[in-house]
């Protein structure tokens, strides 16, 4: 437990052998820190004894507070009685977060919505704690590393979080753990999950995001829906605890958003007992990590009809992955990965032969709104820096708020980002309604819509708020790092799960089919 301190106190340690600064009425001894300094030990020599919080603040980001900060805190300013009535309000109902206009989804301001409860609050504050304490004073170091880091997802799987990224039910026949936040099983439900991703999105990674939750959420579904029990048995518990990692491999150098045409070919042995797999993927999420694959093999003749799904699992002899050099998302695990010769025994079918596409096409919805949620969340994230940062970085004599030009801009990002948000908790409001055949049918277009929405709703905020941050979102680390970075992982959204071109169109097409369907006058 941290002590009381004074101003008084902290003013008294204000030279070389002793340093102590207050940043936001924490209080650190930073003495052994001078030679460390990034910028230098004057720096910190200048504000000795004093508070330093709005040096810091134009320098840093709190993130790493966050990660240095415990090894050199030593006390804080006694709190006002208001400041901890309002720390107390922001566990429980009322507003939650920081407040900044359009910075959270309208509900997090307390503004009333159909679609949240108790449980759903909940679950936010604890997945929130768990991203900030866990995740984002490390994100820039596991993304330059371009790995994520294994104890992450058995952190992530104690706490009840991988599980939630799989869709609702709550897998609790398979699922070791309970839900993160006290949140009952039976209580789960889409809105659960897209709380789940939604928060874990505010690291402002792309990566450290697809590398924690990617492969699992849309590699283990297809297992989950139609792969037999044994395989659910064997292959959930390890992939919900995070001791084992799984994707979906479908993505081939001659195949993207064309599935029909993989070329990945899966044959029977003279046997009957096992299938031979020959063929390559690429750009497959978190295939540097995954033990389990779960894959499109062409297993008859061409065309949708002959493309079946195969559970290939890394101990077979025969499959090699290696890391991809991506323009973004680095710590995702991207690898291209090659099958010779594979011996995948008959047991490891997902469904039945030659039925892999329609098992396929169940995973795109669930596949790409998981992607609209994130891209939406990231485009708020460079909303949400933009405009703290133009609340303190002042030009020709003013702060950046106070130019009409920069308002103007911010206000383009947020009207954008809401009508994108409302859009997306419409069609999630349907899923927990809509089941099978109906959901894929019926939402299928807007879904597909919503995607391409997402993702040039995102690359215009990351576009705006690299211009507001200027150079410090051209450079790596430091103040727009979460920019610079978003702004190189556009394209990972606009491109995988379908391309923006494929989506406007599916979207349409899709749509009006299921108009005619139930008679529209046309």
């Amino acid at each position: 437990m941290t002590k009381t301190l004074t101003t008084e106190e902290v003013a008294q340690h204000n030279a070389e052998d002793s340093i102590w600064i207050i940043v936001h009425d924490k209080v650190y001894d930073v003495t052994n820190f001078l030679n460390e300094h990034p910028g230098g030990k004057k720096v910190l020599l200048k504000v000795a004894g004093s508070d330093a919080t709005k040096q810091f603040d134009n320098f840093h980001s709190k993130d790493v507070l966050t990660k240095y900060g415990p090894q050199l805190l030593i006390g804080e300013i006694g709190a006002t009685a208001a400041e901890e009535e309002s720390q107390e309000a922001a566990s429980g109902e009322g507003p939650f977060g920081d407040l900044v206009p359009f910075g959270d989804p309208y509900w997090y301001q307390d503004f009333y919505s159909p679609y949240y409860n108790e449980t759903h609050r909940r679950m936010r504050a604890a997945v929130r704690k768990f991203v900030e304490t866990e995740i984002m004073p490390y994100t820039f170091e596991w993304d330059e590393a371009k790995s994520t880091p294994k104890e992450l997802f058995i952190k992530a799987g104690k706490a009840g979080i991988l599980p939630g990224v799989c869709g609702a039910p709550w897998q609790s026949k398979y699922a070791p753990y309970p839900p993160i936040g006290g949140v009952k099983p039976e209580e789960f439900d889409n809105f659960h999950e897209f709380i789940i991703t939604d928060e874990l999105a505010r690291c402002g990674s792309g990566g450290i995001l697809w590398g924690l939750t990617g492969g699992l959420g849309i590699g283990l579904p297809p297992i989950m829906k139609f792969g037999s029990e044994e395989l659910r048995q064997r292959i959930a518990p390890e992939c919900y605890a995070g001791t084992k990692n799984i994707c979906l491999a479908i993505t081939e150098p001659y195949a993207g958003s064309d599935v029909a045409n993989i070329r990945t070919e899966a044959k029977l042995s003279d046997d009957g007992e096992y299938y031979i797999v020959n063929g390559e993927k690429k750009w497959i999420t978190n295939g540097v990590y995954a033990d389990y694959f779960t894959t499109a093999v062409r297993t008859g003749g061409p065309g949708m009809g002959g493309i079946s799904l195969l559970l290939i699992e890394r101990t077979m002899p025969g499959v090699k992955t290696r890391q991809m050099q991506c323009s973004g998302v680095w710590a995702s695990g991207t690898a291209y990965v090659t099958f010779e010769d594979v011996k995948v025994p008959k047991s490891n079918l997902v469904g039945k032969e030659n039925r892999g596409f329609k098992c396929i096409m169940h995973n795109f919805n669930h596949e790409r709104m998981g992607i609209a949620v994130q891209a939406t969340r990231f485009a708020r994230v460079c909303y949400e820096e933009a405009m703290k940062y133009a609340n303190k970085r002042k030009t020709f004599d003013k702060k950046l708020i106070d130019h009409p030009v920069i308002r103007n801009k911010l206000a383009h990002m947020a009207r954008q980002v809401e009508a994108t948000h409302a859009w997306m908790e419409s069609l999630i409001h349907q899923t927990n309604f809509m089941k099978g055949e109906e959901a894929m049918m019926r939402l299928g277009g807007p879904i597909a819509l919503l995607k391409a929405q997402a993702t040039q709703t995102f690359e215009f905020c990351a576009r705006e708020a690299a211009q507001i941050f200027g150079g410090l979102a051209y450079s790596r680390g430091g103040q727009g790092e979460k920019v610079e970075r978003l702004y190189r992982e556009v394209r990972a959204y606009a491109i995988p799960g379908g391309s923006e071109e494929i989506m406007l169109d599916l979207g349409i097409r899709q749509s009006l089919k299921v108009a005619q369907f139930y008679g529209a006058k046309l």
